[in-house]
């Protein structure tokens, strides 16, 4: 196997119109990344079609994790941080299926991470202004403003909390007791970036265009807002009461 200091999580539900396309994208850059799928029983064949690329093309930096049924995106990522720590990778991304983030972006992440010594670094919209495209109005309004709210109630200095274009470096996998993370929907993103905020690693936003997906569904709902602002209270109450790992010293 051609060995990568990096892995790409994307998980993935009925996404075949979009998963050979963004596997190509990311192995077509030149950085050489792994890539690991988290398919949740998609009934499209979005797992189908990654094993038949597994099979004639890229057996060697695909892979796949398959899980019965919809069990949630936190859970998701949490398998494949726990899959990658197993293995040698250096940086974990987190990263969507369908385009909405850019796989250009990948090597900016990893700088920021490898080459500036930062421990976390986040594909952000709203570090220069509102960088989205395609979103209705309302939707990027109640995205910046639940961003805004979470800075207020938390007081983390990152600008787009509930991003999911994110790289981790090992280290900070191994030290967020990730058993512990809570919640499974979009309040997943906030609650990492919090702990991590919260145990002392420095987190670099990377300015990112946002493009709402062009084929398959959103995933989307209300009950994935309101985990989110109902959270980030529990998380402001953690963050008075709990006792968070401490960093690695070097």
């Amino acid at each position: 196997m051609n060995k990568s200091d990096s892995i790409v999580i994307i998980p993935t539900y009925n996404e075949k119109e979009n998963i050979e396309k963004i596997i190509r994208a990311v192995f077509g850059l030149e950085k050489y990344f792994h890539i690991l799928i988290i398919d949740d029983g998609s009934p499209d064949g979005t797992a189908n079609i990654v094993k038949g690329l597994m099979a004639n093309e890229f057996a060697d930096r695909l892979f796949i994790l398959e899980r019965a049924g919809k069990q949630g995106l936190g859970t998701a990522y949490i398998t494949g941080f726990k899959w990658a720590l197993e293995r040698d990778y250096e940086y974990v991304f987190e990263m969507d299926a369908d385009f909405s983030h850019d796989p250009n972006d990948l090597p900016r992440l990893y700088a920021a991470c490898h080459d500036e010594g930062f421990d976390v670094s986040v594909g952000s919209r709203y570090v220069s202004g509102v960088n989205v495209v395609n979103w209705p109005m309302g939707r990027v309004l109640m995205s910046y403003y639940a961003s805004k709210y979470v800075r207020m109630v938390t007081g983390i200095k990152v600008r787009d909390t509930t991003a999911g274009f994110v790289c981790y470096r090992r280290e900070v996998l191994q030290t967020i007791e990730l058993d512990k993370i809570r919640f499974k929907g979009y309040a997943f993103q906030i609650e990492m970036k919090f702990t991590a905020y919260k145990i002392g690693f420095r987190i670099r936003e990377v300015p990112v265009i946002f493009v709402n997906r062009r084929e398959g569904t959103s995933k989307m709902s209300g009950g994935i807002f309101s985990e989110a602002l109902f959270g980030v209270m529990r998380l402001r109450w953690d963050g008075w009461t709990r006792k968070y790992p401490k960093k690695p010293q070097h």
